[in-house]
């Protein structure tokens, strides 16, 4: 076990999971140990880019990783099943099996299970206990708790939904928290004033990695060369557990939600158009996303624009959840608190900030240069 130590006296940093089991936490601590080693390179991590060379993040070889889940398949289980979706290269299982091992050694059973009777309090304080517990064996000087979970449901009016329960755990240990899901977390209207009052920064919601990508990018090139947009219209086909989740479901809505977004704050207003989520189990980790785009020119002619988008999403949405976890740690350090809308580059659903992908980033290059200065 590792040498005990008060939280926020120590060094290295924490990384919990909220599905660490999940393939994009898996890719993850896989990713990170690989790039650590020296076995591959940082593709995808922004924050590895000569832009963020002074910021002082903490160093990917410095990361610790645990979290929480539902499930019980091991982490190097899991990982020997994406390395045979081809997600993961051959023969990195192996190479990284300790990091995974030891990843694996710090999850933690989440909730709320079937029939567990505790309340939203019991949950919420039993959470925050693993996650003080593991900054203090680890002697970490802090940890950053990210929601990598599947997405849930629209929250009911009964109690506060999983993703809610865990965001008040973060707070309430003291970390930084980040939302990679769509999922409700820490902006449910009951979590607000914990959030106000917790003194850490925290970011999300909805990882941004293929559709919404795109749209971010393309958006603003109509509206800036004043090219009226009619209809946009998309079709996302999903394989894995986030198919499963999203097709025909209310947990949809706010995944769609962050897709819309994108496009009201760019062009002014919705235009005509919905997207479609699809579950094709058979994909796996791989999603297609289709775009079909009516817009007119000058005398109101009609034009088209169609896109494909064909990714594997835990090896799209991985990387962002290093560099993430790596800002709000260096944030937390920094004594930054409240929400980090300078992060919206990263996000469907940005706290507070630009939609367009282009203005997102030099607002990510602006924050890390105050990360560079002393406070």
């Amino acid at each position: 076990m590792p040498a005990r130590a008060d939280s926020g006296s120590g060094t290295g940093t924490g990384v919990w999971f909220i599905g660490a089991r999940g393939c994009v936490a898996t890719t993850a601590v896989a990713g990170c140990a690989a790039f650590a080693a020296g076995l591959y390179g940082p593709t995808g991590m922004v924050t590895e880019s000569p832009a963020f060379a002074a910021a002082s993040l903490p160093a990917l070889s410095d990361l610790v990783f645990g979290g929480h889940d539902t499930v019980d398949w091991p982490l190097p289980k899991r990982a020997e099943a994406l390395a045979e979706q081809g997600v993961l290269p051959h023969g990195l299982v192996r190479a990284v099996h300790r990091e995974l091992a030891a990843a694996e050694e710090e999850i933690r059973t989440g909730g709320p299970m079937a029939g567990d009777p505790r309340g939203d309090e019991e949950l919420i304080t039993a959470f925050a206990a693993d996650i003080e517990d593991f900054t203090r064996r680890g002697g970490l000087a802090r940890t950053v708790v990210v929601n990598a979970a599947s997405t849930e449901p629209a929250p009911g009016a009964d109690r506060l939904p999983a993703s809610s329960l865990y965001a008040a755990a973060a707070l309430r240990a003291g970390c930084a928290y980040v939302n990679v899901t769509p999922s409700t977390g820490i902006h449910h209207p009951a979590l607000a004033e914990a959030a106000a009052a917790a003194g850490v920064p925290y970011a999300g919601r909805g990882g941004k990695t293929g559709q919404t990508l795109l749209r971010a990018v393309l958006a603003p090139m109509f509206r800036q060369r004043a090219l009226t947009v009619r209809a946009w219209s998309g079709t996302h086909l999903l394989g894995g557990g986030d198919g499963a989740a999203l097709a025909g479901s209310t947990a949809a809505a706010a995944k769609n939600a962050g897709k819309n977004r994108v496009l009201k704050d760019n062009l002014g207003a919705l235009p005509e158009g919905e997207v479609h989520i699809d579950d094709v189990p058979v994909l796996g980790e791989w999603k297609t996303a289709w775009d079909h785009v009516a817009f007119e020119g000058f005398f109101g002619s009609r034009m088209i624009l169609q896109t494909i988008w064909q990714g594997c999403d835990s090896a799209l949405a991985a990387p962002v959840v290093l560099d993430l976890a790596r800002l709000a740690a260096r944030a937390h350090e920094a004594g930054i608190t409240g929400p980090l809308p300078a992060l919206g580059f990263y996000f469907n659903d940005p706290d507070g900030t630009s939609a367009a992908l282009a203005e997102q980033y030099d607002e990510l290059l602006a924050f890390a240069a105050t990360l560079r200065e002393p406070r």
